[in-house]
């Protein structure tokens, strides 16, 4: 290909990135949603409303303008329809895409200086940009919480069988408590305990909690798994998105965990990204962002699943299985019972 073809094509992509890169600094920044109240405001009187710096505002205003998220009449800017789908609370937001791309940034950052030393800092690294672990939670539900909710519910029948029992769902790897909150939405007599590493996770989830009305059906603390004790034998064991975390720090340790810990009867229900058999199913655009992922996942300590390795790994616990895929293959959710 001619290398001014290509030249343009990634100048293309590069300005793609320096969006998302503007978004980002809106939504951290509530510049969005601060505009979408005002409906049109100058950019100090925007600065004003957010609490934040004149200076910085005034620049992201002219990012945003040149970028297409605001409209300018004189010095007065609102928001494009592009600028009013990146605010968080918007049906369907694109806030999910903004945040990766930075946290994107961050990881391909982390993974060019550890090539050499092969070094793999862990979960922290996570945490390691202030602005970004508030959202990361935030991003993980509007990514899939409609998933979760509309598609992934209604196929799992182990969801109503423990809410007809008023049984609990422990929830590990919990985020901001998004999960739980749905299936109390939706399941009206279970109970739910959601266990999570970071205390602003635990933080965001109590106070969902307590605006959602389940104070008292929805508890959420702060820990590891390997250091954590149940008081009482779930019904049912969920990990959203969380197994590959833990599973090579302790593969079997986990999942003698899982059994140990549920009912007999009771379920484990693992949502994990799938990834695929053959090398050549990256090159789908649909899973190309997959490969990323598992590099830094490398970072973090972990690896993707093959939905086969999980089914192995119940298998050898004496339990039964059964794989659900969802999003043309690329999700999976495996149910065990013990």
């Amino acid at each position: 290909m001619n290398s001014e073809i290509l030249k343009t094509q990634f100048r293309q992509q590069a300005q793609g990135a320096l969006s998302l890169y503007i978004a980002f600094i809106g939504v951290t920044g509530s510049l969005f949603t601060t505009l979408y109240r005002l409906r049109s405001a100058t950019a100090p009187a925007l600065a004003e409303a957010a609490r934040l710096d004149a200076g910085y505002v005034i620049r992201w205003c002219d990012a945003a303008y040149a970028f297409g998220y605001l409209e300018a009449e004189g010095d007065t800017f609102n928001l494009t329809s592009t600028g009013e789908a990146m605010r968080p609370e918007a049906p369907d937001s694109l806030m999910p895409m903004a945040v990766q791309s930075v946290l994107s940034a961050h990881m391909a950052e982390r993974a060019a200086g550890l090539l050499q030393s092969g070094e793999r800092p862990g979960e922290a690294v996570l945490a390691e940009r202030a602005t970004v672990l508030p959202w990361f939670g935030p991003m993980l539900e509007v990514g899939f919480g409609s998933m979760f909710e509309n598609t992934i519910c209604p196929a799992i029948p182990a969801f109503l069988e423990v809410d007809a029992r008023g049984g609990l769902v422990l929830d590990l790897g919990c985020g901001n408590g998004w999960y739980l909150c749905v299936l109390a939405r939706h399941y009206r007599h279970l109970r739910g305990l959601g266990l999570d590493g970071f205390a602003e996770n635990v933080a965001q989830a109590d106070a969902r909690a307590r605006t959602e009305g389940f104070v008292g059906r929805l508890h959420f603390e702060q820990g590891d798994i390997h250091d954590f004790t149940l008081q009482e034998p779930a019904d049912l064991i969920a990990m959203n998105r969380a197994l590959h975390h833990v599973w090579e720090r302790d593969r079997a340790g986990i999942f003698a965990w899982l059994h140990d810990n549920l009912k007999p009867g009771g379920y484990a229900v693992i949502w994990e990204p799938a990834w695929p058999t053959v090398r050549s199913a990256l090159r789908d655009p649909s899973r190309r962002a997959l490969s990323f992922q598992n590099l830094s996942e490398h970072i973090q300590g972990n690896h993707l699943l093959q939905p086969g390795e999980i089914v192995a790994a119940f298998v050898e616990q004496g339990m039964q299985t059964q794989v659900y895929r969802f999003a043309d293959d690329n999700e999976a959710v495996i149910v065990a019972r013990r």
